[in-house]
């Protein structure tokens, strides 16, 4: 069942901080951020791999090593089936501001080609069902997905764009159907931290913030009745716009590491 972030208010906050990089933002105790990763173990999320049910943690995939919350490949022989995983919070938000602290490192598990995409390549799942409603073959979550990219080290390659598995937006006033809509940010190549923040508003507004500078938003999010999972969402009486639900980050063939996970409430 859905929850409201003020349930979350009543811990006090987890702080840790990392001395390795001087990137961590400083923050008080009292300034209404809520520490969603306890930099020790997996509570308060639940995996969800393609070809598994949720709750089974495929290969040992999602795991804290440091104090990081980690997506390694290090038990993978190889990369098939499509075995795209998803790492999501056991409650429900609407009307928040969520931020997460990034960065890839090593090398992506496949050589596929039809995966190049996936290089250098995660998610911050927005609005999502709970990670039980998804079908066991299902690869991606109904959600509005906050694509986090680095870059090759060359080319150009923006992070904090959108993409849309099983929705579409509303932006400036028009629908938007494409699958993946750029933002406005820079390049981050190389393993170096970097800060996404997504404001998130129950009459369906969302803003996409990297390093904090604003780089993507739009006016509302809705189902795409014309997608497989979306046409049986509407099926099932639910909503066509969605303005709560749950995050998840994503295993995507790349590996990653997650330092800060914080949620905070908006009047």
């Amino acid at each position: 069942m859905n929850k409201t972030i003020s349930k979350l208010l009543f811990p006090s906050l987890v702080v840790f901080t990392m001395t390795a990089c001087n990137s961590v933002k400083q923050e008080s105790k009292n300034d209404g951020w809520v520490s969603l990763f306890n930099g020790k173990n997996l509570d308060g999320w639940t995996p969800k791999f393609k070809g598994f049910p949720a709750g089974e943690n495929f290969n040992n995939t999602f795991r804290v090593e440091d104090g990081l919350l980690t997506v390694s490949y290090d038990q993978w022989d190889e990369f098939k089936d499509n075995r795209m995983g998803h790492l999501f919070t056991n409650e429900s938000y609407s009307n928040y501001r969520v931020r997460i602290e990034y960065r890839f490192v090593g090398e992506q598990v496949t050589n596929d080609p039809k995966l190049s995409w996936a290089y250098r390549n995660n998610g911050v799942m927005l609005h999502s069902p709970p990670a039980e409603y998804m079908e066991i073959d299902q690869a991606f979550p109904i959600s509005a997905e906050s694509q986090l990219l680095g870059g090759n080290g060359k080319d150009p390659r923006t992070t904090g764009n959108f993409c849309s598995p099983s929705t579409n937006i509303i932006q400036n006033g028009e629908l938007k159907t494409e699958h993946c809509i750029k933002s406005t940010s820079k390049t981050f190549h190389g393993d170096q931290w970097v800060w996404f923040e997504a404001e998130v508003y129950a009459d369906g507004r969302v803003k996409h913030f990297i390093n904090d500078e604003l780089v993507f938003e739009y006016s509302e999010l809705q189902i795409d009745p014309k997608d497989e999972y979306g046409a049986k969402w509407l099926a099932e009486g639910n909503p066509l716009k969605i303005t709560k639900g749950h995050f998840s980050l994503q295993a995507e063939t790349h590996p990653t590491q997650f330092r800060v996970i914080k949620i905070k409430p908006l009047d």
